[in-house]
């Protein structure tokens, strides 16, 4: 057998969902003999069979990417509740299985797959979605490419009615229905504080806290989540910023993203001048513009956990 084929029938094999006692499944998806199957890829020792062998690389897969969405998704998961989520992560991860060497992509297909599963998140569907597009642009952020920054003579002798500016590839911009990011503040929170609390307890403070949220009337919220200092920030926008952010970030011209993003602002005429001024200074000083010269972006490299976060 050649190393090509081998190495996919043992990833098929390792890829295989557990039994519900968490066990590798005697049948394979092909419907062959999974003993069959394990004696064709992987040899016996002197204390275990094939398949008994293959079994651990099995339920070791499973064990690691259940673990690793959960982490990634803390607030998806006290929005659907525990058991809920650990039910609806096996039908993704078997939907969805991983395509990546890296563990960071597990959920790059979770808010496609969820909008074309709607019984997962009957009852909280926007609140859900909110909080996995939140979840996921968070993770971008943390680890999204960045360019050179943009600097002042790169102005100097622009013209501003042709002038396209360019936002950080880690820059993500979220228009959402709920305040998904300060209860996502809140569960990382509990969840790291656990001296003063069992895992049950705080399971039950965070269904309080999302039954709360639930409640709510859906108003719009605009929100950038940026990288600064290799820590992520949720930095809650004006309407107005936000449209000029969107505007940019999908090619507009500067005078022309403002004008749009103004024609219909309820701000007074006479002060919004001055709120652009402070906007864009803002803006620059975070970094979140990057030089129009074509260079690739860097990705980015940190040992900082991506759980460090907070609100600027």
């Amino acid at each position: 057998m050649k190393l090509l084929s081998l190495q996919r029938r043992m990833a098929r094999a390792v890829m295989t969902p557990l039994t519900p006692s968490e066990r590798m499944r005697p049948t394979a998806p092909d419907g062959r003999s999974m003993r069959a199957v394990a004696s064709q890829i992987i040899k016996p020792n002197s204390r275990l069979t094939s398949f008994e062998r293959l079994e651990i690389y099995n339920r070791q897969y499973w064990f690691r990417v259940l673990a690793g969405l959960a982490e990634d998704f803390p607030g998806l998961r006290a929005v659907l509740g525990g058991n809920r989520f650990d039910r609806m992560a096996q039908a993704y991860l078997t939907d969805c299985p991983s395509q990546s060497f890296t563990l960071r992509n597990l959920g790059s297909r979770l808010e496609s797959w969820l909008r074309k599963k709607p019984a997962w998140t009957a009852g909280r569907r926007n609140l859900a979605l909110d909080m996995v597009r939140l979840e996921w642009a968070d993770i971008e952020a943390f680890d999204g490419g960045a360019e050179p920054t943009l600097k002042p003579e790169d102005l100097a002798s622009a013209n501003p009615a042709k002038l396209r500016l360019r936002l950080q590839p880690y820059v993500q911009l979220l228009d959402l229905r709920y305040p998904v990011d300060d209860l996502l503040l809140e569960v990382r929170k509990g969840d790291d504080d656990t001296e003063v609390a069992s895992n049950a307890f705080s399971e039950r403070h965070h269904q309080k806290r999302v039954s709360a949220v639930a409640k709510l009337k859906p108003s719009p919220i605009f929100l950038v989540v940026h990288r600064m200092d290799d820590s992520v920030y949720f930095r809650r926008l004006h309407r107005e910023e936000f449209a000029i952010l969107s505007a940019l970030r999908s090619g507009k011209p500067l005078k022309a993203a403002v004008e749009s993003a103004l024609r219909a602002s309820s701000i007074p005429s006479d002060e919004r001048a001055a709120n652009v001024q402070h906007w864009f200074q803002t803006w620059a000083v975070l970094g979140w513009f990057c030089r129009f010269d074509g260079k690739k972006s860097r990705p980015h490299r940190s040992t900082t956990s991506q759980k460090s976060k907070a609100r600027a």
